[in-house]
């Protein structure tokens, strides 16, 4: 190595790291705003009655699964957006971000009418109580008109953030955040709607911002005379496109209906339980998310500009910020755990398995952000086959620990405790494995737009 290089790595060194930071930091606060949702409601209906409260685990279970399983329109809209973004192509970028929203809008139609006419027997399969199932159901059948609004949210948010500004979607995500808490209390409580209030006050902020979002991204298409109209066969192709990434991400649900599941079977202290830690996991996961979705940007970006060796340094970067944003977030989890019951909730049940679900997270922090770094970036790389494939193997491979805490049905915070091991600890430590095994090689590697 010559004299020269030590400086000229040292700036590429910082270069990625003012890159990373540019998309990571904005991406945090967005990320952290979005789960507020869910935090806040849970809060407010856990002062209403703890039927309410696993009520709205289970309707919130179906949801998030929807949500979940479309995360594709964010996800790949980023990686291909950045990747047409990074090539020089901007027209191209931008109209492939359209194409999803559009699509986005689509399943959101299509979502929201499943569930008006299939609400019922799809939360009755879960197992609850009547008056859990009543509780539930309302939730559901009112949040299912915000779905349109809440997949378009992603859509856009992906196109933006593929176009390299995270600031945007931060913007609107905190506001919606904001608004949402208020508007919950005066429905809630002042108009003492209970948990309908809740559902009605959401969908509300998530219009809100998916209108705001839309908007400016229509005006952006109006400025450059891109077409904004529906067109058919593009749609086609991006629904293709994005059937890894679906697959990918129904492996992850299957995991959360199967810990849903067998928490129902537990009981309803242990499955409101179940529903205020898996707010907690969706918070933590979304930060540390944040990463992954610079690494998902700046891989399509620099893989679209045919340069591998910024990947690999990006890669590496993350890597190390992963593992060390997990431990930061174990500490202040761990401090919280003695402090985050009680606020959530008033029933001493509730608090002590919740307590125990939040120990088990404390030990897989370091893990969860190492595995989501490079699922971030295989993502933005579009190596979504792969991940697909290891994907639904993982999934199943955790059945057999949670069938055993299903029949085994361990009482108080130790049948809580026990499946959060089998159904978070070991998901996360078996996803590290393969993940790492899948960068040390260039496989996924394709450069050019």
């Amino acid at each position: 190595m010559s004299a020269a290089d030590g400086p000229r790595e040292e700036r590429a060194r910082r270069t990625v790291d003012r890159d990373i930071l540019r998309l990571a930091i904005p991406s945090l606060g967005a990320l952290i705003a979005e789960p507020m949702f869910l935090l806040v409601d849970s809060s407010f209906i856990a002062r209403v009655s703890t039927t309410s409260l696993a009520g709205l685990g289970l309707a919130s279970t179906v949801l998030t699964t929807i949500v979940g399983l479309a995360i594709f329109l964010a996800y790949s809209t980023t990686a291909a957006v950045a990747r047409a973004f990074g090539a020089g192509r901007h027209r191209e970028a931008i109209s492939r971000g359209i194409d999803a929203c559009w699509l986005a809008l689509l399943v959101g139609v299509l979502s929201t009418l499943g569930l008006l006419l299939a609400g019922e027997p799809l939360l009755d399969a879960f197992g609850p109580s009547p008056e859990v199932l009543a509780e539930g159901l309302v939730y559901l059948q009112i949040s299912a008109w915000g779905l349109p609004a809440m997949l378009a949210v992603q859509a856009a948010t992906g196109l933006v953030r593929g176009l390299q500004d995270a600031k945007l979607p931060l913007i609107v995500a905190v506001g919606g955040a904001l608004a949402n808490i208020p508007l919950n209390a005066v429905l809630i409580f002042g108009l003492d709607l209970g948990i309908a209030g809740s559902a009605i006050g959401t969908i509300v902020c998530q219009w809100g911002m998916a209108l705001v979002l839309l908007g400016v991204i229509v005006r952006r298409a109006l400025d450059e005379q891109i077409p904004l109209g529906l067109n058919v066969s593009n749609l086609v192709a991006v629904g293709r496109d994005a059937v890894p990434m679906f697959v990918r991400t129904l492996g992850l649900r299957v995991v959360v209906i199967t810990a849903t599941v067998v928490a129902t079977r537990l009981g309803d202290v242990q499955l409101a339980a179940h529903q205020l830690a898996t707010t907690v996991f969706a918070m933590l996961s979304l930060a540390l998310d944040s990463l992954a979705i610079a690494g998902q940007a700046l891989t399509g970006r620099y893989l679209g500009a045919s340069d591998p060796r910024t990947v690999h340094a990006v890669t590496r970067r993350l890597m190390l910020w992963g593992v060390l944003g997990g431990a930061v977030v174990s500490v202040i989890l761990l401090a919280g755990s003695y402090v985050l019951p009680e606020l959530f909730t008033p029933d001493p049940a509730v608090q002590e398995s919740l307590r125990a679900a939040l120990w088990v997270l404390v030990i897989t922090q370091p893990i969860a952000g190492y595995v989501f770094v490079l699922d971030g970036v295989l993502m933005g790389a579009g190596d979504a086959p792969y991940l697909a494939k290891v994907g639904s193997v993982i999934a199943l491979a955790i059945m057999p620990g949670a069938a055993l805490v299903a029949w085994w049905m361990p009482a108080g915070p130790l049948g809580l405790a026990m499946l959060w091991l089998a159904c978070n600890f070991l998901f996360m430590v078996l996803r590290a494995v393969s993940l790492g095994l899948r960068v040390r090689t260039d496989a996924w590697m394709r450069l050019g737009g």
